[in-house]
């Protein structure tokens, strides 16, 4: 063999000793960055839906329910943005109607808090259960947490049969869907002339923010408990 051959051969061997250990090194980060995702992690999202009472009606929009909530969770140290999907006036029945705009947020947690204008309007109690079962059931069936926000039946102008009625339909649906629960949502805010506008009815900021204080550790646990499954799941698979 010619030294020039030789020269040649072992050329070829030292390229491919070094391209070999470029390509295992490049391997080797690959592996470091699957195992290792750098991308930051998204904030959760939360989606308010309701009527009036979400919808901040008589506030200014960073007073709402909402935008408080939201304030109050990242200063626990919730990465979250809050939808606000309340809409003044909505029944059960408009809610369900738009149900398909609050899946497209794709939410990490639906509070739902609808029923008060199904009650105001005398609506059968039934009627109202039928229509949060269905929002609650394909919500759930989609994989999306609801924490529900119940209502309480004012003296008119449900007679007294139906407003037991209505008050009983919120924990039931509760208990049967072993959802995270908030007994009344205007808890210790309804009935307080320092707390509510005009009419008596809607909270003011004030109002709002008794309202945040109340459900903020409720909210906190749904979405801890979410994270939890969510973890669960994904060793699982």
């Amino acid at each position: 063999m010619s030294q020039t051959q030789s020269l040649s051969r072992r050329a070829r061997g030292d390229g491919r000793q070094y391209w070999g250990a470029r390509l295992r090194a490049a391997l080797a980060i690959t592996f470091v960055f699957a195992a290792f995702d750098a991308s930051p992690p998204q904030p959760k999202i939360i989606v308010a839906f309701g009527d009036s009472l979400i919808a901040g009606y008589g506030l200014q929009p960073h007073e709402a329910f909402p935008r408080v909530l939201c304030r109050r969770l990242r200063r626990d140290g919730y990465d979250v943005v809050i939808v606000n999907a309340g809409l003044t006036g909505d029944t059960t029945q408009k809610g369900l109607s738009r149900l398909s705009s609050v899946e497209t947020f794709e939410p990490d947690l639906v509070i739902l808090e609808l029923g008060a204008n199904d009650m105001l309007n005398g609506l059968d109690p039934k009627l109202t259960e039928a229509n949060l079962e269905r929002i609650i059931v394909q919500l759930l069936g989609k994989g999306t947490p609801v924490l529900l926000a119940a209502m309480r039946a004012d003296p008119e102008p449900l007679d007294e049969s139906q407003r037991r009625s209505f008050d009983a339909l919120f924990p039931a649906l509760a208990a049967r869907h072993a959802l995270p629960f908030f007994p009344y949502f205007l808890q210790g805010v309804h009935g307080d002339p320092e707390l509510v506008l005009w009419g008596g009815i809607h909270p003011n900021h004030e109002g709002v923010r008794r309202i945040v204080d109340q459900i903020a550790p409720l909210v906190e646990r749904a979405l801890d408990e979410a994270g939890s499954k969510s973890a669960a799941l994904g060793q699982d698979s």
